[in-house]
């Protein structure tokens, strides 16, 4: 796979600097994998990864298309702390079954399978993983996750990419809000899809504007929705499209 960027984090500072910047506990990287994501001051997305340990090091895995940016954001919060970023040449393998002995389970959901990160590039992926993101609602970097997102709204929570007793974190306050304060209005939701639509179609309901429908697979959908106006059938061009009991989390 060659759209992820694996950075590695090493110093005396690394995991308390990744602490007050991330969305959950870096304590977790002593059992496994760690999925985050990093926030805007006012709480909105900026980058999600994943992070594992490497002996003293941490590995950060993020998507390509955000990697400078988010070298340039780490940079800047750094100051003087003993940390140093750098880019290393490892891929990204993935794959489903057992996990294999370099290799870490997926946070998110036991139905992603696992994580590696090794010399040279994976030839052997043949796994539709759209396929499987729609079918357990786990939005992806750039599609369903865009810098309009709030994490809550996107299913953080669910896929274990927040963690509420860490203490503070970037955007942190107003996260805590969402989840303590207010029912959620709007968010990321599995549809029905009968039909063709692009992904982004804007979705209607009774001639008002109910959301966007993104990712599909199979007749089914990831879509972002105003709760109070998807109910019932919803338009998506020429498409119909009908909200579905979320999945179940494990």
């Amino acid at each position: 796979m060659t759209n992820r960027r694996i950075l590695r984090l090493t110093g005396a500072d690394t995991r308390d600097f990744l602490q007050g910047l991330i969305t959950n506990d870096i304590r977790k990287l002593d059992t496994g994998a760690v999925y985050a994501a990093i926030l805007t001051p006012q709480g909105k997305y900026l980058a999600d990864f994943f992070l594992v340990s490497d002996g003293d090091a941490v590995l950060l895995d993020v998507a390509e298309t955000l990697g400078d940016m988010l070298v340039q954001r780490l940079t800047m919060y750094k100051l003087r702390a003993a940390v140093t970023i750098e880019t290393v040449p490892l891929h990204l393998h993935r794959g489903l079954g057992a996990v294999p002995t370099d290799g870490f389970a997926d946070p998110r959901h036991s139905a992603l399978g696992w994580r590696a990160y090794r010399d040279i590039a994976q030839q052997d992926d043949t796994v539709d993983w759209d396929a499987l993101r729609v079918a357990h609602l786990v939005p992806e970097t750039g599609v369903e996750l865009t810098p309009d997102t709030f994490i809550l709204e996107a299913g953080f929570e669910r896929l274990h990419g927040v963690d509420f007793r860490k203490g503070c974190y970037v955007g942190q306050e107003v996260t805590a809000r969402m989840k303590h304060k207010t029912e959620l209005r709007k968010g990321l939701a599995a549809v029905r899809v009968t039909g063709a639509a692009d992904p982004g179609t804007e979705l209607t309901a009774d001639g008002k504007a109910a959301g966007t429908l993104f990712t599909q697979s199979q007749g089914k959908g990831i879509a972002y929705l105003r709760f109070d106006r998807a109910k019932g059938l919803m338009s998506a061009g020429n498409a119909e499209v009908e909200r579905v009991d979320m999945p179940e989390t494990t």
